[in-house]
C-alpha cells in the first residue's frame, strides 16, 4: 500500500490499527532502500533478542539435567539452585524442559517420580492378631511431634512382588534420613535383626521408634531393650500418624516398584537407593539434604 501511494492514515484504516502504529513501524524499520517487509521482520526479531536475553544458559541446563538424572524432583532442583547457587529457575520451567526433551525422544522424564492412586482400606478389626504389651502412640512424648531433636524414628516394611521377601525401612523424623535393609521373610525375628543391624551403629541417636501394628514388630520389647529406646505403636488403620514413613516408602518404590521381584535386589542397589534418597535436597528442610541435617544435628548433639 505504501508503494502504491496510500498515506499512513489510509493504511491504518485498512489494516485496523492506529495511524501512529503505522508511523512507528515505518520509522523503526526503514532501510536505505525504503521499507521492505522482510527487512522489517528481521529487525523486529533482533530487537526482541536484545530485549529478552536468554535467561537460563546452556551450562545451567546441563547441570539441571545432571540433577534430574540423580532422581531429584524439579522442585528440589529449583530450591537447591536458589539456595546454593543463587540461580532462579522455577520448577515449572524444569517440567517444561523435561516435556520438550521427551517430545524430542529424550529420557529425562523416566527420572520423575510416578504416583499411583492408593486403594482405600476398609475394615474395623485387626486381622493380624494382637501384639502383647503395646505402648500406644498416645503416650509418646510431645517433643517427638515437634521434630526438635534427632533420634525419633518411624519403622515399616515394604512387601515384594508375590509377597516374596521384603524391605525394612526406617526414617528419622527431623532429618528425613532413611535406611533400608532386605529380609527374606517378613517375620518378627528377621525384622528385629534387620532393625538392630541398622540402628546399632547409631544407637546413641535412637531415642524412640514408632511402627504400625504389623506382627513383624511383635518383638518390640527386645528392640527397645537392645537399643535402650522407647517403642510406640500407632492406632490401627491410622497411617497418617506415620505420614513420614508412608511418604518415604513411596520414594523407595521409585527404585523398587511393586512389580519388582525382591529376590533379585542386590546390596549394591539398596546402597545406591539410600545414597540417592539421603543426598537430594528436601523442601521441608529448606532444601538441605537429609544427610546434612542428620549428621549436622549429630555433631551438634551433646
Amino acid at each position: 500500500m505504501k508503494k502504491t501511494g496510500y498515506n499512513q492514515t489510509e493504511i491504518a484504516t485498512v489494516t485496523g490499527v492506529h495511524k501512529s502504529t503505522i508511523s512507528r513501524e515505518l520509522r523503526r524499520n526503514h532501510g536505505e532502500r525504503g521499507y521492505r517487509y522482510q527487512q522489517a521482520h528481521c529487525k523486529a526479531i533482533e530487537r526482541r533478542k536484545d530485549k529478552f536475553p536468554l535467561r537460563i544458559d546452556r551450562e545451567t541446563w546441563a547441570m539441571i539435567e545432571a540433577l534430574i538424572s540423580e532422581d531429584w524432583s524439579p522442585e528440589q532442583i529449583s530450591g537447591w539452585l536458589k539456595l546454593e547457587m543463587n540461580i532462579s529457575v522455577s520448577h515449572e520451567w524444569i517440567y517444561h524442559h523435561i516435556l520438550v526433551d521427551k517430545q524430542s525422544g529424550g529420557h529425562l522424564y523416566r527420572h520423575l517420580r510416578c504416583r499411583k492412586k492408593r486403594k482405600k482400606r476398609y475394615g474395623s478389626n485387626d486381622r493380624r492378631g494382637e501384639i502383647k504389651n503395646k505402648v500406644s502412640i498416645d503416650e509418646r512424648p510431645s517433643i517427638v511431634d515437634s521434630r526438635e531433636r534427632i533420634g525419633d524414628w518411624e519403622l515399616d516394611t515394604i512387601i515384594g512382588k508375590g509377597h516374596k521377601q521384603a524391605l525394612v525401612s526406617v526414617t528419622e523424623r527431623k532429618s528425613r534420613f532413611a535406611l533400608i535393609y532386605k529380609v527374606k521373610q517378613k517375620t518378627s525375628n528377621q525384622v528385629t535383626k534387620a532393625i538392630n543391624k541398622l540402628f546399632l551403629p547409631i544407637k546413641k541417636f535412637v531415642l524412640t521408634m514408632t511402627s504400625d501394628n504389623g506382627k513383624e514388630f511383635s518383638d518390640h520389647e527386645v528392640l527397645a531393650e537392645k537399643l535402650t529406646a522407647k517403642f510406640y505403636f500407632a492406632h490401627p488403620y491410622s497411617s497418617f500418624e506415620r505420614g513420614l514413613n508412608e511418604n518415604t516408602n513411596g520414594l523407595i518404590r521409585q527404585y523398587f516398584p511393586k512389580d519388582r521381584d525382591f529376590t533379585t535386589i542386590t546390596n549394591e542397589e539398596i546402597i545406591r537407593a539410600i545414597k540417592k534418597l539421603n543426598n537430594r535436597p528436601r523442601k521441608c528442610l529448606g532444601f538441605k539434604t537429609p544427610n546434612y541435617v542428620f549428621f549436622g544435628g549429630v555433631n551438634c548433639c551433646t
